[in-house]
């Protein structure tokens, strides 16, 4: 038990590089999902909502804390406002949303190396964002508008329309850009990139229990974020956004200008693996001239 838990005892600056990798990696692949065109097949549309396993291999081989908050402020940052696209409190629903559902997935992994394991973390972490994501669409309708009653059968139409979105979302980003990478990227990755953060791989002989990992607090603390993340929403719905950033340069510029904001996450990414790979080279240096 100490072994794992010895494993999350980061550095300051172990913390600062987890975050940042997160947040540049996710934030690069979320400008790339921009680029890539849908598919319409009659009611239902094909599209990549992201590329998940990003987050969730660093989320189950790091601290899952720092890399769910890092990989959802990447979204903000370069999918948001680098873009001129910025929502306000509309953005927080989207970041506690997306941040929990990785943070909760990370959590449910006790074996990197366990494919079974990994695969239903992965999924239930994609299933758990597009739960709340579907709740908050559905609660915008039944709450925000008045007298549903003057439109026969809208409710109900809503909830079979964000019920198909949810289904869509989950079996088609969540098994082909989620699921099936995150299950290939873990198992191979496990052992290998701890060390340039200067960390011990997570030891696999040691089991939690799905008990011990949903405690009382994360239950209350994650039903509390899921009404905070509804009620941001129905805020910035309401014109109450407080602070918004839509100066929207891909409508400006044309869409040449996500370019921008892929190249400043690449070199983002860049600079801190180089700066992993030093720092690791720079200590086995350090314990060579020790020895």
């Amino acid at each position: 038990m100490s072994l794992l838990k010895k494993r999350y005892m980061l550095t300051q600056s172990q913390k600062m590089m987890v975050f940042i990798l997160s947040m540049s990696l996710y934030g690069l692949s979320n400008m790339i999902t921009e680029l890539i065109p849908k598919v319409q097949l009659g009611p239902i549309e094909l599209s990549v909502e992201y590329f998940a396993f990003i987050p969730l291999t660093l989320c189950i081989l790091f601290h899952p804390l720092y890399a769910a908050i890092g990989a959802s402020l990447g979204e903000v940052i370069f999918g948001e406002i680098m873009l001129g696209q910025f929502g306000g409190l509309g953005e927080l629903e989207k970041f506690i949303a997306f941040s929990l559902a990785m943070f909760i997935a990370g959590t449910l992994v006790n074996d990197p190396k366990n494919k079974r394991q990994v695969g239903m973390a992965a999924i239930t972490g994609v299933a758990i964002h597009q739960m709340i994501s579907a709740m908050v669409d559905i609660g915008k309708v039944w709450i925000g508008v008045e007298e549903l009653e003057a439109v026969p059968g809208l409710a109900e139409s809503i909830v079979i329309i964000e019920g198909v979105s949810f289904l869509n979302d989950v079996l088609f980003s969540g098994v082909l850009f989620a699921l099936l990478p995150t299950m290939y990227l873990v198992p191979r990755l496990y052992g290998k990139v701890e060390p340039l953060l200067g960390m011990k791989p997570r030891d696999n002989t040691v089991r939690y229990s799905l008990t011990e990992i949903m405690t009382p607090r994360l239950i209350v603390g994650t039903i509390i974020l899921a009404f905070i993340a509804m009620i941001s929403e129905f805020l910035a719905e309401a014109d109450m956004a407080l602070i918004e950033w839509d100066a929207d340069f891909v409508e400006v510029y044309g869409d040449w200008f996500i370019w921008v904001s892929i190249a400043v996450a690449a070199v983002i990414s860049m600079l801190v693996i180089a700066l992993m790979i030093r720092k690791r080279k720079d200590s086995e240096s350090e314990s060579r001239h020790a020895g």
